[in-house]
């Protein structure tokens, strides 16, 4: 194995690895030294915010015990919790209630120069408004199960999960047939002209 450092020692300088196997194969491997405990360091730092707002969201009487923290250029855009008591709003999660007021404060509809942190693992809800916004990184602490084990619907991980091993849904869904299907379907075409995709 040969090793080439840069001569620099700051965190941020380029350390390239060539490693040549027996049968002559070479693979190189290039990382900056440092870089992985910066962005650890960054990550846990904001999701720490993100867990203080769970604290604060209970203590407050808002909701249950989770927070979310969305970011953009290494700056807090909002910090928020759980409302759903607070809101009587079965849909105020930390994480959609993050990404409404992200979107209010930055005055635009999508968020793909933004970053997520949330307390726990996110809901297939709040999985879909993360996917929506295009917010373009997700961190999250707990799994679901911590989640799961203190009373939470046990469905929260199959968004991120792609399973549906927690799922069980307790209502009836039905298609539309015939008419109702057809006059449903055509308000995306009779509507084309005047709405368009952000």
């Amino acid at each position: 194995m040969i090793q080439v450092t840069d001569p620099c020692t700051c965190s941020f300088c380029l350390v390239v690895e060539v490693v040549e196997a027996k049968d002559g194969t070479i693979a190189v491997a290039t990382a900056f030294s440092g870089h992985q405990d910066v962005v650890q360091d960054r990550d846990h730092k904001f999701l720490t915010r993100a867990v203080e707002e769970a604290y604060k969201g209970v203590d407050n009487g808002d909701g249950g015990p989770f927070g979310a923290v969305i970011v953009r250029n290494d700056e807090v855009v909002v910090s928020c919790h759980n409302m759903v008591l607070n809101h009587t709003d079965p849909t105020a999660h930390a994480e959609v209630t993050a990404i409404r007021e992200a979107c209010k404060k930055l005055n635009q509809i999508e968020l793909s120069d933004c970053e997520i942190y949330a307390s726990c693992e996110p809901c297939p809800m709040c999985f879909g408004a993360i996917h929506l916004s295009r917010i373009k990184r997700l961190v999250y602490g707990a799994k679901a199960e911590a989640a799961i084990a203190i009373g939470f619907d046990d469905f929260i991980a199959d968004a991120l999960r792609g399973t549906g091993f927690y799922q069980k849904a307790s209502m009836e869904i039905k298609k539309a047939d015939g008419n109702g299907a057809m006059i449903a379907e055509q308000v995306f075409e009779k509507t084309k002209a005047k709405f368009s995709m952000y």
